[in-house]
């Protein structure tokens, strides 16, 4: 189904070089708010150590970020030394294609994370990537998210129950 990831994850530092090699992934997508960074614009703890061992392992990162504020989105790819590219629009392909473009990695060869299936897993499906979802960093939302997570925890719970991992 369209809507359900091809992973999901607690968080981010739960992703290893060896499951994404398995997957012939070569490059990886990453959200920012919720993902990385908390609410109160905390960074997730052990996200540098995690990316060093990503990096050591050939393996591409960016930021794809719906974001309009550039300092906040800066504060990951500062620390990360990596590109981003923020307003993004997902889940339109658009951010997704100039992404692609600018890991030089063929689409079915990038895997997306971002804690939002109506954003970055729709997003990466549209766009042929490899979709991991992982879990919200914190409760608290922007507007327009916290109206989706009703819906989202829906189809997460019916996810789980295909994979066998639901009540």
């Amino acid at each position: 189904m369209k809507i359900y990831p091809d992973l999901y994850c607690q968080k981010v530092t739960d992703i290893q070089p060896e499951f994404l090699k398995e997957k012939n992934i070569k490059a990886l997508i990453l959200d920012v708010d919720n993902t990385l960074l908390d609410f109160n614009l905390n960074i997730i703890d052990g996200l540098k150590q995690w990316y060093d061992n990503i990096s050591k392992n050939n393996i591409k990162c960016m930021i794809l970020s719906n974001s309009s504020k550039t300092k906040k989105v800066e504060k990951v790819a500062n620390l990360l030394n990596i590109s981003y590219i923020n307003f993004a629009m997902k889940p339109l392909k658009k951010g997704f294609k100039l992404a692609q473009k600018q890991l030089d990695i063929p689409n079915e060869n990038i895997a997306v994370i971002g804690d939002q299936i109506f954003t970055d897993v729709i997003g990466a499906k549209r766009s042929n990537m490899f979709s991991i979802l992982v879990k919200p960093l914190a409760e608290k939302d922007l507007f327009l998210t916290r109206i989706k997570r009703p819906l989202e925890n829906i189809v997460i719970k019916n996810y789980l129950k295909k994979i066998g991992r639901g009540n």
